[in-house]
């Protein structure tokens, strides 16, 4: 069994910044594509950001400049480093990431870490 866990939200004013951390734990051959997503209230969750195995990355248009995805595979950790944050960017956000455990490729998602951007 495999499951990843955020950590690294919280609250933080406008133009601040936060750094979230997704772990992946369990047997873990490798990972593929890892990516973050986020879901407003009242709004369908969208991908904020996709970080593949070889590094190339992907930003929904309203983050780029701002958010940075990363990765460190020997940790199987994926980060979104996020600045000059603004009040649209209050979601919940999700870790996804697509990991070989031995046995078949498994989508797997955590359970949602909360970002509030408020004065």
């Amino acid at each position: 069994q495999v499951q990843v866990v955020e950590s690294g939200g919280g609250l933080v004013q406008p133009g601040g910044s936060l750094r979230l951390s997704c772990a992946a734990s369990g047997t873990i051959f490798s990972i593929a594509t890892m990516a973050w997503h986020r879901q407003a209230p009242g709004k369908q969750r969208e991908v904020v950001a996709t970080i593949t195995r070889l590094g190339d990355t992907t930003y929904a248009d309203s983050v780029k400049g701002r958010f940075t995805i990363s990765r460190d595979d020997a940790k199987n950790t994926v980060y979104l480093q996020m600045i000059s944050l603004k009040p649209e960017d209050t979601a919940v956000y999700y870790c996804y990431s697509n990991i070989n455990s031995g046995t078949g490729w498994y989508p797997t998602w955590g359970q949602g870490t909360q970002v509030t951007v408020s004065s």
